[in-house]
């Protein structure tokens, strides 16, 4: 690549894409990496404030922008993923299905510490629909060593930095414990909110139980739903730390696994999150708290897509939601993405 004068570039191979920008008409590539300069070719890059382009030369030692950034695509893209073309030394990625975004964090900051290399992505553990995009690379510079894309290329390893992970069909049962919704003093409001955010991912309760205050009862509820062939269990009522709340005893009985009871997420302080082994199937077994039934954000919201993949979360990763974890009153999270419904009620005993 050779920097020289507009006037002495007639004849020369552009190297790189030249944009346009007039306002509110257009800006895009008025000259494309390529490009034979022609003479009348000159007026206009002197119009687009161009007194120096750069022109093509071989060098064996250097790569191209667009064929750097074909090598950023190739080391983040994964099969849930369609790639455009390379455009002014840039490629983004989008969703070819719904589904929750993940990438690699440490391996992508050592990537982008290298310098001269750009990759943006969406946040961690995004929720998305498909043609969303997703994330963006490029290489800075015009040209780029080829022994710093050797670098990127170790540091990236053998395995995609980005995954879209899809959605799967899920059967799911829900209990709801409260001696005062069992014997019908005061009426179920939290079962339709939980309808209401398992619609939005084209799911349905499959399995419905009442049960009372007593822990027996209750871990009864739901080891037959686990019975039944349930995917995922969800525990309504008695989370809290009232003498009468012993939903988190029931789901400890009847699970193989606690991950935590508790996160730094507010409002949802008092979830729990289980997992109950069934005939080589690891089914997620809930305990959500009153929150859940009258604020539109809460620690369900966050989990329940990454559940929803059949993915296994470790408390490191709930440990970490501290950070942007008082989603209080937020109406616009992410998870409007998924259509989520405000669904307010009253269901007794109930605390975040």
């Amino acid at each position: 690549m050779k920097e020289i004068r507009v006037e002495e570039a007639v004849g020369k191979i552009l190297c790189h894409d030249l944009t346009q920008i007039i306002k509110g008409v257009t800006k895009d590539a008025r000259f494309r990496k390529g490009h034979v300069i022609q003479q009348e070719d000159i007026p206009v890059l002197r119009s687009m404030g161009k007194d120096h382009i750069f022109v093509w030369e071989q060098d064996s030692t250097k790569l191209h922008e667009d064929e750097g950034a074909e090598i950023l695509r190739e080391l983040t893209q994964d099969q849930g993923m369609a790639a455009s073309a390379p455009k002014e030394g840039k490629i983004e990625l989008t969703a070819l299905h719904d589904g929750v975004f993940h990438v690699d964090e440490e391996r992508l900051a050592a990537i982008n510490g290298l310098g001269d290399i750009a990759i943006a992505t969406i946040p961690q553990h995004f929720p998305v629909k498909k043609g969303m995009k997703l994330a963006g690379m490029r290489v800075i510079p015009l040209v780029i060593d080829k022994e710093k894309m050797e670098e990127v290329r170790k540091l990236a390893g053998d395995k995609p930095l980005m995954e879209l992970r899809p959605y799967r069909t899920m059967k799911v049962g829900v209990v709801t414990t409260g001696t005062e919704v069992f014997e019908g003093r005061i009426e179920d409001t939290f079962t339709p909110v939980i309808a209401g955010k398992l619609k939005a991912f084209g799911l349905q309760i499959d399995e419905h139980r009442l049960s009372d205050d007593v822990m027996e009862h209750t871990q009864a509820n739901i080891e037959e739903l686990l019975d039944l062939g349930m995917d995922m269990v969800l525990c309504t009522g008695g989370m809290s730390v009232d003498p009468d709340d012993r939903t988190p005893a029931a789901i400890r009985a009847a699970a193989s696994r606690v991950v935590t009871y508790g996160v730094p997420v507010l409002p949802g302080a008092m979830f729990l999150l289980a997992y109950a082994e069934r005939a080589g199937r690891r089914v997620p077994i809930l305990g959500l708290p009153g929150c859940v039934m009258y604020s539109p954000a809460t620690i369900f919201d966050l989990v329940l897509p990454r559940l929803l993949t059949g993915e296994d979360i470790p408390k490191r990763d709930l440990d970490r939601l501290g950070v942007g974890g008082t989603v209080h009153g937020l109406q616009a999270l992410p998870l409007s993405l998924l259509q989520f419904r405000e669904v307010r009620g009253s269901h007794g005993r109930h605390h975040a």
